[in-house]
């Protein structure tokens, strides 16, 4: 297992993107990035390269611009608008889940780009599953949930559905970080400190 592809995004021939594993650390290495601080902080990058700022989701416009996060557990998430040609990666925690950042990244594409929610293609990569992610009372309580186990991935799609994406538009993909084991993805949960980080990216192709 090298990079994984999303099927609904890999049908666009004017993308390119990829989901990074264990054995792909550095399948990506010049993208645009942000220090990652568990935030609903989303940036427009077009005309920046490098690691431009603080926050955990990245938009721009520009061919051959690669843009993507990195994550150990957290939920990856590859947005394409096809009818204005805009592409994001998002970085979703348990924090910035609880804050909404794939809804923001949704609206701030609304909003500078004219992006219809309804014409996006989202593609949700590996993370940390339902089966492993127990969390405190106090994290149970921000997902308004009383079960003590926290769907990432999910409230991420719902979250998107709720933003106006289609159901059929929304590719999830149904692996988990911690029980695939360390040949296949990092985990931090699982690793702690020892744990590295996959990086997920984009690009809108020449």
């Amino acid at each position: 297992m090298s990079v994984l592809q999303s099927k609904l995004l890999t049908g666009e021939q004017w993308l390119r993107h990829g989901f990074g594993t264990a054995e792909s650390d550095n399948w990506c290495s010049a993208y645009t990035n942000l220090k990652q601080i568990h935030s609903d902080l989303v940036f427009n990058v077009d005309g920046l390269r490098g690691c431009i700022d603080r926050g955990d989701a990245l938009l721009t416009s520009e061919p051959d611009h690669w843009v993507g996060v990195r994550t150990a557990d957290c939920v990856p998430i590859l947005l394409a608008d096809p009818a204005h040609r805009v592409v994001a990666a998002v970085h979703a925690g348990w924090r910035g889940t609880v804050s909404s950042i794939v809804t923001k990244t949704v609206d701030r594409m609304t909003r500078e780009f004219q992006t219809d929610p309804a014409q996006l293609l989202a593609a949700i990569g590996p993370a940390i599953g339902v089966c492993c992610f127990e969390v405190g009372a106090d994290v149970a309580r921000q997902f308004h949930s009383d079960s003590r186990t926290i769907d990432l991935p999910e409230v991420n799609r719902r979250q998107l559905e709720a933003a106006g994406v289609a159901p059929s538009r929304i590719d999830v993909m149904p692996l988990c970080t911690v029980c695939s084991g360390p040949k296949q993805f990092h985990s931090f949960r699982r690793d702690k400190e020892l744990s590295g980080r996959m990086v997920s990216a984009i690009c809108i192709g020449n």
